[in-house]
C-alpha cells in the first residue's frame, strides 16, 4: 500500500527530525523479517535481536517508522476498558483475562523505559471514564461493582469534586481507575527506534507489494527491491487485511484528533490549574480528551470508515471544527483559536474487541488488532510473538493465549454497511458528549 504521510500530528512534530533513513532498493536475504515498524514490529525486532545477536534481522515499514498509529493515538496506556456490568461468572472471567493482558502491557512498556532511561512523559495518574449525563450513573456503578470484584483500585466522583480535578464543569459523573498511565506516544516510539539492536536493519518508506511462500522460504516483493526470509512476522495492525492476513477478522477505523497550543499562565488559571488528566467517554462515540503535561488539550471525537491517507487538508479542517466545538463546550472561558494541529490515523478493530496473536502457517506469524489500546498491548504482543516464533514459551504467552479469539466478520459490502450503521447509531447516542 502506498502511504502518504502528513505533517499535522502534534506528537510527531514535537520530535527532532530523524536522519540516515534507509529505503529498500536491492534484493536481500535474511533469517527474520518483520513487516510493520510500530510498537509491535519494533518490540518484536528488539526481542529477536536479543535472542539471535548473530542472525540477520530486517524490519520494514511502508512509511516512516513509528509514524502511523503508534504516534497518532491519544497517549493512554490503559489498565481497563469500560463495561456495563456482567451477569455471569463466565463474563467476569473473560473480562479478567483482558485486564491481565493490559497489565502485562503496562509492565512491558515500564521495563523498556526503565532499561533505556526513556523520557516519554510517563505519568501514573490513571484515567477517567466520564459523562455529562447523570443518567450514566447506573453504567458507572455497575462498572464499579465489576472492578471491586476484581480488586481494581478506583473511585467514583461527582460534580464539584470532578470539576476540581479536570478544570471543567462539563462532566457530572466519572469513575477514575488508578492503574492507567498517560505518556507521550511519539517520544516512546522514537526511543524504540533509537534503541534497536545493532543486528536489526530498518528500512522505511518501503511498501510491500505482494508476498508468497515457496520451497520453505517467504518471498516478499517491495516497490524497489525484494527480500527472501526464513521466518516472517506481520505487525501491520490496521493494514493486515490489505496484505491478505486474517481478512475476515479485523477492519480499520479512521480516527481524527486535534491538539491545542500550550495554554498561557492566564488561561491555565482560568480553568483552575488542573494537573495532567485523561478522560475516556462512557459512550463509544463520545470524546476522548486529555490535558497534557505542557498544558495542551487533546480531543478526539470522530470515527469513521475513511482512508486517512486520502484525507485532504479540507477534510481535516471539517473535523477540526467539531473538535473546536468539543473543547468550547468544556472550556467556554478559553479563546476560540486554540487548536494548533489536527491529524488522522487508523485503529484496527475486531468484532469482539479481541486481539490477533498467532502462527498462521509454518514460519509465518502475526500480531495486531488492539482495538484502540495498542501502546501497551502492542509492545507486549511484539515481544511475545518473537518468542513464540522462536518456539519458546513464557507465562505471558500462556496468558495471551487464554483470551477470547477474534470472531468472524461478514464479507463486503455487508461489513462496511454494518460498520457505518453502527457508527451512525453510536454517534446519535453520544451526541451530547461529542
Amino acid at each position: 500500500m502506498e502511504v502518504i504521510n502528513d505533517n499535522h500530528c502534534s506528537w510527531i512534530n514535537d520530535l527532532n527530525p530523524r536522519t540516515n533513513i534507509l529505503t529498500l532498493s536491492s534484493n536481500l536475504n535474511c533469517e527474520w523479517l518483520i513487516i510493520g515498524a510500530g510498537y509491535t514490529g519494533l518490540s518484536a525486532a528488539r526481542r529477536l535481536g536479543q535472542l539471535y545477536p548473530k542472525q540477520k534481522i530486517l524490519l520494514v515499514d511502508s512509511q516512516l517508522a513509528g509514524e502511523g498509529a503508534s504516534s497518532r493515538n491519544s497517549g493512554y496506556l490503559v489498565d481497563t476498558t469500560l463495561n456495563d456490568g456482567f451477569t455471569s461468572n463466565k463474563e467476569l472471567e473473560s473480562y479478567k483475562k483482558k485486564a491481565d493482558i493490559y497489565k502485562l502491557g503496562i509492565d512491558a512498556v515500564k521495563r523498556f523505559i526503565k532499561e533505556h532511561q526513556v523520557d516519554c512523559e510517563w505519568n501514573e495518574c490513571g484515567k477517567y471514564f466520564a459523562s455529562s449525563n447523570i443518567e450514566d450513573k447506573r453504567v458507572l456503578e455497575n462498572f464499579s461493582k465489576t472492578l471491586t470484584k476484581l480488586k481494581f483500585d478506583h473511585t467514583l466522583l461527582f460534580n464539584n469534586d470532578l470539576t476540581k480535578k479536570l478544570g471543567t464543569n462539563f462532566y457530572n459523573i466519572a469513575l477514575h481507575t488508578k492503574g492507567g498511565v498517560l505518556l507521550h506516544p511519539g517520544k516512546l516510539v522514537r526511543a524504540m527506534i533509537d534503541t534497536l539492536p545493532k543486528n536489526v536493519d530498518l528500512y522505511e518508506n518501503s511498501s510491500l507489494i505482494n508476498w508468497n511462500k515457496e520451497d520453505g522460504l517467504i518471498n516478499c516483493d517491495f516497490k524497489k527491491g525484494s527480500i527472501k526470509t526464513k521466518k516472517i512476522i506481520f505487525a501491520t495492525n490496521g493494514f493486515l487485511k490489505s496484505l491478505g492476513i486474517k481478512t475476515n477478522y479485523n477492519f480499520p477505523i479512521t480516527l481524527t484528533a486535534s491538539m491545542t497550543r500550550p495554554l498561557t499562565d492566564k488561561e491555565y488559571k482560568l480553568i483552575g490549574e488542573p494537573k495532567e488528566w485523561g478522560v475516556l467517554p462512557i459512550k463509544p462515540m463520545g470524546a476522548t480528551i486529555r490535558m497534557t503535561k505542557d498544558r495542551r488539550i487533546l480531543i478526539r471525537n470522530t470515527a469513521e470508515v475513511h482512508n486517512p491517507f486520502k484525507m485532504s487538508q479540507s477534510d481535516l479542517d471539517k473535523r477540526s471544527i467539531k473538535q473546536k466545538i468539543g473543547i468550547k463546550k468544556r472550556f467556554p472561558q478559553l479563546p476560540d483559536n486554540l487548536i494548533q494541529s489536527s491529524w488522522s490515523g487508523i485503529v484496527s478493530r475486531t468484532r469482539n474487541s479481541s486481539q490477533i496473536f498467532e502462527k498462521i502457517d509454518e514460519n509465518i506469524f502475526v500480531a495486531g488488532c488492539y482495538n484502540g489500546s495498542g501502546i501497551g498491548v502492542g509492545t507486549l504482543f511484539g515481544e511475545q510473538i518473537a518468542v513464540k516464533a522462536s518456539k519458546e514459551q513464557t507465562k505471558e504467552i500462556e496468558i495471551i493465549e487464554k483470551r477470547n479469539k477474534p470472531t468472524w466478520l461478514p464479507p463486503q459490502p455487508f461489513l462496511n454497511f454494518g460498520i457505518k450503521t453502527r457508527l451512525f447509531y453510536e454517534r446519535f447516542r453520544a451526541r451530547s458528549e461529542i
